[in-house]
């Protein structure tokens, strides 16, 4: 997939040549001199004339007519040296990929020191931008729609030039691609529809990960579930004809299992909403209820893929909630794994009480740091729009770093606030510890909080993906449909912790 060299750039044969090109004085004469010899001094020409562009995220395509290798020149416009961010530069190339993507050419040369900036954007971080960029962009769903004999022709080859070291640019190549991987395969599962990806499904699915990357793996059935008192992901399945799954992955990177990362993602792979039923036009769009579970097993891809210094265990509870004679009602009292009593008085806010007994039983298994990840209100797009994650945390030393992993890899998230009078809303029944629903006032807050009253004193951060994680158009990195949102953040997380 990946070459890399230093010689022969104008010489070699390609289909297409991308080359950054920044909106600044003279970049022609400092940057690209020797292309523009190769093209007579045209190149200033087709700038003034605005044939091609120096500003952020614009793609311009020049023909060479055999004045070098490659058949094609694609700049992308990276605006003002000082003012371009990694993010920025990831979203620039991967509208250069889509433009590649939609010619059907095959074969690609990148000039990678034309996007460098100077103690800012080093040849890696460009090798790193290049690859996720590319596997992002060209992602796409094939569906189910009967297939065409024609084979589609897809980018199979990336070759990247360089002044730098070549083995140190190919290893950022790969750490790219494999972020890029990681997350096109949560957005995969999250476009599942529900019917082709049960509980029992993602758990096959996880055992083939354990297998390929040796990862331990256990897998809870109902009937382990019943004997170990998680009443809690138990009433949300009762009205399931599918059994539940509770899906644990384990990856040992230390001599000792200690300073464990816990990764927990709803697994709901269609939500009903149950008794307290979804309306017609809400009910649509259900199967990515599994959103948080699909981020954790893309992340688990990542993680085993560079093998990470640290210890990290998933856990994904995972059901689908359905109404019938013996689904769990409005008013009913349950008692989840921790012991706690919950009293239900809405049978939609169901993704809480899975994720209840997925971080108690986190916690068993040596749980030192929790994130839990999910599909979880429809609150967090009313509070945040659906381009920003909410979070709410009980620990501000272990958020920052689950902050600085979000800015990182280009995932806004925002942090909600969780005060002593909302926990007390929480607690509010006179039949039991806790209650499932406290009202609409603060919505997304209160799934938070009440998910919180089970990681209790383990330093946790909770992310509401019910806005960001799919989108319903195209963008720069991606197709409408599922997004893998914090699948990277999840992955550089665990990749840059520190125990502080």
């Amino acid at each position: 997939m990946f070459t890399v060299k230093k010689e022969n750039l104008y010489d070699s044969a390609h289909e297409v040549l991308i080359i950054g090109l920044f909106d600044e004085p003279n970049i022609i004469k400092d940057a690209l001199s020797s292309l523009d010899e190769k093209f007579e001094g045209q190149m200033n020409d087709f700038l003034k004339q605005g044939d091609i562009s120096g500003k952020l995220k614009s793609v311009s395509k020049v023909h060479t007519f055999n004045k070098i290798g490659a058949k094609r020149l694609l700049f992308v416009g990276l605006g003002k040296k000082k003012t371009l961010q990694f993010n920025q530069l990831k979203e620039a190339i991967g509208l250069a990929f889509k433009e590649i993507q939609k010619s059907k050419l095959s074969e690609v040369a990148v000039f990678l020191d034309t996007f460098t900036v100077a103690d800012q954007l080093d040849a890696l971080d460009v090798g790193h931008a290049v690859s996720e960029a590319y596997t992002l962009a060209t992602y796409r769903f094939e569906g189910y729609k009967q297939k065409s004999n024609e084979p589609e022709k897809t980018i199979d080859k990336i070759t990247a030039y360089t002044t730098e070291n070549r083995e140190d640019v190919l290893s950022a190549l790969t750490v790219g691609y494999a972020y890029g991987k990681g997350t096109n395969s949560a957005r995969t599962l999250v476009n599942m529809p529900g019917n082709m990806l049960t509980a029992t499904t993602m758990a096959e699915y996880a055992i083939e990960l354990a297998n390929k990357y040796d990862f331990e793996i256990e897998i809870l059935d109902k009937k382990e579930m019943l004997e170990l008192g998680m009443g809690a992901l138990l009433a949300v399945n009762q009205g399931s004809t599918e059994p539940p799954k509770m899906i644990v992955l384990k990856y040992q990177g230390k001599d000792q299992w200690e300073d464990v990362i816990s990764l927990v993602g709803k697994g709901i792979t269609f939500d009903t909403g149950g008794y307290s039923i979804k309306p017609k036009t809400g009910i649509v769009g259900m199967k990515t209820d599994m959103g948080g579970a699909a981020a954790v097993l893309g992340a688990m891809e990542i993680i085993g893929e560079l093998r990470p210094e640290q210890n990290v265990l998933a856990v994904i509870p995972s059901t689908d909630n359905m109404i019938s004679g013996s689904a769990f009602k409005p008013d009913d009292v349950i008692t989840s794994l921790s012991g706690k009593t919950i009293e239900i008085l809405n049978t939609d806010a169901e993704g809480r009480l899975v994720l209840a007994d997925a971080i108690t039983y986190a916690k068993q298994h040596g749980a030192n740091y929790l994130v839990d990840v999910a599909t979880l209100t429809g609150g967090v797009i009313v509070a945040l729009g659906e381009d920003t994650t909410g979070a709410i945390t009980n620990h501000e030393t272990f958020f920052e770093q689950v902050l600085e992993a979000s800015f990182e890899a280009g995932e806004a998230m925002w942090r909600l606030p969780l005060f002593e009078k909302d926990k007390q809303r929480i607690r509010n029944s006179p039949v039991a510890d806790l209650n499932n629903s406290p009202g609409r006032e603060g919505h997304a807050i209160m799934a938070g909080g009440f998910i919180g009253e089970f990681a209790e004193d383990t330093p946790w951060v909770h992310l509401d993906i019910a806005g960001t994680s799919t989108t319903n158009k195209p963008y720069e990195l991606g197709p409408a449909g599922a997004t893998g949102v914090m699948t990277r953040t999840l992955a550089l997380l665990v990749e840059r912790f520190e125990v502080k």
